[in-house]
């Protein structure tokens, strides 16, 4: 007899096959077997030894910041002490950009395969073996090429960082609890600039000669070393005995492949991922080259460290408040295109404003902005790519993310410097590298061109629903007043070009859609 159109699914009667029928039916389902584990597990825990791993990532973050950007600083005495070129200079921060791009694939599957206690630890003794490596020019007497021994150093650092960077997604989404998720990833994200604050204040602090490069080299490996000891001693696992959300029960439902796959076609994380994978590039050229760019203009590099203390600081604070803010509101697209538009406006004045002479409270305000737009739009713009990429794992959805933006910053560094002339005329520069200061305004202008390019785009084309979060509604509690706001952003129009892994599908009172599975007959009719 014909099923009514309105009917629900049938119920099959107990009895002794009935238990082999259902399994038989959620094996020929995967979509069923994918709903069945979001909600498989009703009772959810947060366990306290959270903040101890949040705690050991941030750490390793923080030093691995510190060791890329030791050297940008002080690069005219590194280059003077060593008779290097400040382009070899330039390369021992490059590098980092450039190793991550091979081996940042390879990072995202150590993270969803062999597991993220495994990589922070891998991660750790690379960082801490580059930064016993950069020591030894100062160490061994007669070194003759010390510029191998920093970018050997810098290399294994860069190796390092691709397992350190794409954690704090992961991190937050295994082990925290919905309504922590956003700050969680603040935390662990926003320590990787504060390493950057550091380096700018401590760099220009101990190196005020040559025979100072040492002692700035050993400081710099203590942070590496502490966090290399409590990630062997200290993280017994990958994943809690019990989830802490329905989301983190089906944390890397995609295989590597298949996941990576999914992402490539999936229109509104590709156009996120290449306009927060520019804005990226443009700030850590800009981290990189800012001493360079004061000195021509006759700022002195204690100003330099100053304005990169207050472009961390204020990064920081503004990303504090805006991860509290969207775990509360769940705004993450609102909060990111109205950060990139700020920070397209700070970077046109920044761009304006460091070619004149004497402004330096007009250039300190300016890097304060820079930071409080633009550094804390990074851990949202995280959680808003693991939203609109679900049930892809958190390690590619994040580190697809990072290697185009280190694919970008490495074509945006090379841009900005291949654009710079030397200029001849007389000039205030306090350059010390004993070479015709830089003329950088091409340079500038162009990467605040790129800056408003990527706001642009964002604004006008990238829509998205949460399906993280739509598919937590119905199963956990503490999300159900999310719902309207995860519903605001679904639209009907959510099948990808490429095809329709990414269907709309409601949420039925017997347990969430998958994403990625198709509604019953009774559903669609």
């Amino acid at each position: 007899m014909a099923e009514p159109a309105g009917a629900g699914p049938r119920v099959a009667a107990d009895g002794p096959g009935a238990s082999r029928d259902r399994t038989e039916t959620a094996e020929a389902k995967p979509g069923a077997t994918e709903a069945r584990s979001l909600g498989a597990r009703p009772a959810h825990r947060a366990y306290a030894r959270r903040w101890v791993f949040l705690l050991v990532v941030s750490l390793l973050s923080c030093s691995n910041a510190m060791l890329w950007l030791s050297f940008a600083p002080v690069a005219d005495i590194v280059a003077e002490h060593f008779f290097l070129s400040t382009e070899q200079i330039n390369w021992l921060s490059l590098v980092y950009l450039v190793v991550s791009i091979p081996f940042g694939l390879v990072a995202i599957w150590m993270l969803d395969s062999v597991g993220l206690r495994g990589a922070t630890i891998l991660g750790a003794w690379l960082n801490f073996a580059g930064s016993v490596l950069r020591t030894l020019p100062c160490m061994a007497i007669g070194t003759l090429h010390p510029f191998t021994f920093f970018m050997g150093g810098q290399s294994l650092c860069a190796l390092a960082q691709t397992l350190v960077i794409f954690s704090p997604a992961k991190l937050a989404a295994l082990w925290f609890p919905e309504h922590q998720r956003a700050t969680a990833n603040m935390i662990a994200t926003m320590s990787n600039p504060l390493g950057i604050l550091v380096a700018n204040v401590l760099s220009p602090a101990l190196v005020k000669k040559g025979e100072d490069i040492p002692i700035m080299l050993g400081v710099c490996a203590i942070p590496a070393g502490l966090a290399c000891l409590l990630a062997t001693t200290c993280l017994w696992e990958s994943v809690p005995p019990t989830p802490p959300s329905a989301g983190a029960a089906s944390s890397t439902s995609e295989k590597f492949l298949d996941g990576l796959k999914l992402l490539l076609r999936n229109k509104a994380y590709i156009l996120l991922a290449v306009c927060f994978g520019g804005g990226t590039g443009i700030f850590s050229s800009l981290m990189a080259l800012l001493e360079q760019i004061f000195c021509e203009r006759g700022y002195s590099s204690e100003f330099s460290g100053l304005c990169g203390a207050l472009f961390i600081v204020f990064g920081i604070l503004g990303a504090l408040v805006l991860g509290i803010y969207v775990d509360r509101t769940k705004c993450f697209t609102e909060a990111t295109k109205i950060s990139f538009c700020l920070t397209s406006l700070a970077c046109v004045a920044f761009a304006l404003v460091s070619q004149l002479q004497g402004q330096t409270l007009a250039l300190a305000a300016i890097c304060s902005l820079l930071g409080l737009f633009g550094f804390s739009v990074a851990p949202v713009a995280m959680e808003l790519a693991v939203e609109c990429s679900f049930p892809v794992g958190e390690g590619a959805a994040a580190g697809l993310v990072f290697v185009l933006g280190q694919v970008e910053g490495v074509l945006i560094m090379v841009a900005l410097m291949a654009l710079t002339v030397r200029r001849r005329e007389p000039s205030f520069s306090t350059c010390k590298h004993g070479e015709d200061p830089l003329d950088w305004t091409g340079s500038l202008l162009l990467m605040a061109g790129l800056c408003a390019l990527f706001s642009c785009v964002l604004v006008l084309f990238f829509h998205t629903p949460y399906r993280r979060l739509r598919a937590e509604c119905g199963v956990s509690p503490s999300t159900q007043n999310m719902c309207p706001g995860a519903e605001d952003h679904t639209s009907n129009s959510e099948i990808t070009p490429g095809g329709s892994q990414y269907a709309h599908t409601p949420v039925s009172s017997s347990g969430p859609a998958s994403p990625l599975q198709e509604p019953p007959r009774s559903e669609r009719l």
